[in-house]
């Protein structure tokens, strides 16, 4: 990805604010990462329709998934509908069985 150079400020406060925000996006970016790997994890099992690994991986997910949000990597909203749309999906594996 191709992106112009950036110029660097010159005050000081600035030269301080671009280091902070170069380490909170590392930072955002894993745990952005960490978010999408424990839904996708929770998706794999139900596809999988391994109920008991289902419903653990889901307990874990609600966790992480939670402190992501309080932290507002993702909106408080996206956390609730993923959260709901996989306990959906556990409770019909569930089911099913």
């Amino acid at each position: 990805m191709a992106t112009k150079a950036k110029k660097n400020p010159r005050l000081a406060s600035g030269r301080k604010r671009a280091r902070q925000n170069v380490k909170l996006n590392a930072a955002n970016t894993s745990l952005r990462s960490k978010y999408r790997t424990v839904v996708k994890n929770v998706e794999k099992a139900v596809l999988a329709g391994d109920k008991v690994k289902a419903t653990e991986l889901f307990a874990k997910m609600q966790a992480v998934v939670d402190s992501i949000a309080d932290k507002g990597i993702f909106h408080k909203n996206k956390a609730a509908r993923d959260k709901s749309r996989l306990s959906a999906k556990v409770k019909a594996l569930a089911t099913a069985a």
